[in-house]
């Protein structure tokens, strides 16, 4: 069973008004997280439809790359294929946004080792051109969706953790602080009707006491 903590509270009238800039301030909290949320629910969907759809080209072009390659094996040999490797490792460049305090990766360029003329994917024919351009645009794909995959899994976490913290304010935090406002109120109301019949009572014991004396 969970134990909840009291909620400390100054007497009086200052604990009334404690208890009401706390619940307002912890209302407002709330929107502006629910706010933030929907934000970011709506950024998170776009890029998993960007996810989506960069694996789906990613898939089909290493399909497409992988036609051409065997069609230039046949027509050229494997050495043919073997001489086709580019002469430099391929380059990928982040390019950063940021939504609701969230850092992602929001495009991703990806950049190759230029070719001369003589170069031995030029001579190995038409269709190891066609495969390594193929393979370009399937590389060019997987970049885009790793970087759309990782935008996605920062802005999952960070709405589950805005999730989390605005449930955390609806569920818990503003009831107990209705309930202690309740309380409160209800208390000075019962403190103030006591202290008004005491009051009444002195004041009819004193004319009481000053009729006796006449």
């Amino acid at each position: 069973m969970r134990t909840v903590t009291a909620i400390r509270v100054p007497p009086g009238r200052a604990g009334l008004l404690w208890l009401r800039h706390r619940l307002e301030a912890a209302t407002r909290g709330a929107a502006l997280l629910e706010q933030k949320l929907r934000i970011l629910r709506q950024e998170e969907r776009r890029l998993a439809l960007l996810v989506q759809h960069s694996g789906e080209e990613w898939e089909a072009g290493v399909r497409d790359a992988e036609t051409w390659l065997l069609r230039a094996a046949l027509a050229g040999g494997q050495q043919s294929v073997e001489q086709g490797v580019a002469d430099g490792p391929a380059t990928v460049t982040l390019m950063w946004a940021s939504t609701m305090g969230v850092s992602y990766p929001a495009e991703a360029i990806c950049a190759f080792p230029g070719r001369g003329p003589g170069s031995a994917a030029v001579l190995g024919g038409a269709a190891l051109i066609r495969a390594e351009a193929a393979y370009r645009d399937a590389a060019d794909a997987a970049v885009r969706h790793a970087a759309a995959l990782a935008a996605v899994r920062a802005l999952g976490a960070e709405t589950a953790a805005t999730r989390q913290r605005a449930r955390a304010l609806r569920r818990h935090w503003i009831p107990r602080l209705d309930a202690a406002l309740a309380a409160t109120q209800l208390g000075l109301d019962e403190q103030e009707h006591a202290e008004g019949v005491q009051r009444r009572w002195a004041a009819g014991a004193q004319q009481a006491s000053g009729e006796a004396e006449q």
